[in-house]
């Protein structure tokens, strides 16, 4: 009899677990593609006008008939501007559930400088515990065990080799350029090397693009919590920068 009893008790345990379980890989799946939807889409330009067009560097999107006519001087300093945004993106796996961790900031400043036609020097710096995500957990965990911002409070990229412009486009106009500079990341500097776009508006320049990141180049931990939330060894950085005059 107590062994029939101790029988129906592991059944029901077991069963219990079951339930659990099925509860909570249920409950994550209706979080993150019910409530939480959508990872947002990545920072990208949105070209002004049906006119404008995108080229490969060093080649011209017919800037004659792009939107704002021909292109004039961009010549002199710049400064990044309201619209800013900086931020990263993560594959994860939540519960079995695949996702796509996202955190981003504007509370970033940069220069830039040109000089004729090319781009000679250009710095930016975002504050790190800034960055937010649509988790307040997932936050707590990055500005503590895995970026630790209040020791690393910045990060940093400059350009390190100009960048020719030539020929400029127009107004309107996308074109993709190559950039190579450096990258500060919890208290490591590396070289990097990525291609960017670049949109002339009528209220200046912007720019976008993305940088992997393998966590440990930069010696971040890997974001994995336990058996709970598992990430892959790299991310991407992600930018949109809008620069006005200085």
């Amino acid at each position: 009899m107590a062994l029939s009893r101790a029988r129906r008790w592991a059944i029901w345990l077991a069963g219990g677990v079951i339930v659990i379980a099925a509860l909570a890989v249920g409950g994550t799946y209706f979080y993150i593609h019910v409530v939480s939807g959508p990872a947002p889409a990545a920072l990208s330009l949105k070209p002004g006008s049906p006119a404008a067009s995108t080229s490969s560097a060093g080649t011209s999107s017919s800037p004659s008939t792009a939107a704002g006519g021909t292109a004039g001087t961009l010549a002199g300093s710049w400064k990044a501007g309201t619209g800013t945004v900086v931020g990263y993106r993560v594959k994860e796996v939540l519960l079995g559930q695949n996702n796509i961790a996202v955190g981003r900031t504007s509370s970033v400043v940069g220069t830039l400088t040109i000089s004729g036609t090319k781009v000679t020097a250009a710095t930016f710096t975002a504050q790190m515990a800034t960055i937010k995500s649509d988790q307040s957990q997932r936050d707590a965990q990055f500005n503590g065990r895995i970026m630790d911002t209040a020791r690393y409070p910045t990060g940093t990229l400059r350009l390190t080799s100009p960048i020719e412009l030539a020929p400029l486009p127009a107004t309107g106009a996308v074109k993709v350029y190559h950039a190579s500079g450096e990258f500060t990341l919890h208290g490591h500097t590396r070289p990097v090397s990525f291609a960017l776009s670049a949109e002339r508006t009528a209220a200046g320049i912007e720019v976008s693009g993305t940088i992997p990141v393998v966590f440990a180049q930069y010696s971040i931990p890997n974001p994995s919590f336990g058996s709970f939330v598992t990430t892959a060894s790299s991310g991407e950085l992600e930018f949109l920068i809008k620069f006005t005059h200085a």
